[in-house]
């Protein structure tokens, strides 16, 4: 039932492109390490080219995502369909995070429509993709985004956004220092 290819084809760019949510995994390469998975939402998304994503990532609790591709690289995406024929599409790949000042930070980010929580963008270069039957993957009906996220990032204000971030977002749940590490010393 499954299917692979070593790029995005259009088929899979047109799944994806129709997909209100997609998850995000990551792992550090110690067997102690906690295993990430993070689901993703709001119009954050883009297919570069045949072998290359970009996701607008936002500030959260955690910046596990970003401490993980800094050590490894390893990246999965999915993306379900919980509307229309059952499928579900798995990206394999390596990743980068791309802060604000980077050199791909301007060309990257005119792709998207920031937030003010928008904290970096997670590149991903895929090396495989598979399509499997999601035939499980129950149907759900899309009511909306939430607007949590955006009045929480409103009511801290930027320099509240700052701090959080030196909290929350330096270090990995075991440790690991992320992308902001340095910039936020």
């Amino acid at each position: 039932m499954a299917k692979f290819s070593d790029s995005i084809l259009p088929q899979h760019s047109d799944f994806i492109d129709k997909q209100k949510m997609f998850f995000v995994a990551s792992a550090p390469l110690s067997a102690e390490g906690h295993v990430n998975l993070s689901p993703k939402g709001i119009d954050s998304f883009r297919v570069l080219s045949a072998n290359k994503v970009a996701y607008m990532d936002i500030i959260g609790s955690g910046n596990e995502t970003s401490a993980h591709v800094m050590e490894n690289g390893r990246l999965t995406l999915m993306f379900c369909a919980y509307e229309g024929p059952p499928n579900i599409l798995r990206l394999y790949g390596r990743g980068y995070t791309v802060l604000p000042g980077d050199a791909e930070w301007e060309e990257l980010s005119a792709l998207f429509e920031l937030q003010l929580a928008t904290r970096q963008i997670i590149v991903g270069e895929i090396d495989k993709v598979q399509t499997s039957c999601g035939f499980s993957v129950p149907l759900y009906e899309y009511m909306g985004e939430r607007d949590h996220a955006q009045k929480w990032a409103a009511a801290k204000g930027p320099e509240g956004l700052e701090t959080y971030k030196k909290e929350k977002n330096r270090v990995s749940l075991d440790g690991l220092p992320t992308a902001l590490f340095d910039r936020l010393a």
